[in-house]
């Protein structure tokens, strides 16, 4: 058995648990934060025999594609005068990383 932890951009969650779920399996969705933007992310856990590990990354895969956004820099002061503020810059957002994890036992109570 394998718990597949896979942290997703929150945009992309509501489509992956509902793909997830659509393929008959059990998911447990953590809202979490972090990263170079600290913009919102979710962390779906995903408990599955080794068999049907491909099917539950190929369900990743589909539903949480990379894409570029355009975000703006923060507004800083300059020598105590005003305000500098940087051009927008595109960063890549979304996609998913997956740890896939082997599990000694499951229990269910």
């Amino acid at each position: 058995m394998k718990l597949i932890v896979g942290i997703v951009n929150s945009e992309d969650a509501n489509d992956l648990l509902s793909e997830i779920t659509k393929a008959s399996f059990q998911a447990t969705k953590l809202s979490t934060s972090g990263g170079f933007l600290k913009m919102g992310n979710v962390t779906v856990l995903v408990g599955v025999e080794d068999e049907q590990v491909d099917q539950v990354v190929e369900i990743f895969r589909n539903c949480c594609s990379r894409r570029t956004q355009m975000i703006s820099a923060t507004s800083h002061t300059f020598l105590g005068e005003g305000f500098v503020t940087a051009a927008p810059v595109e960063v890549t957002i979304g996609g998913a990383t997956l740890f896939i994890l082997d599990v000694d036992k499951l229990i269910k109570l």
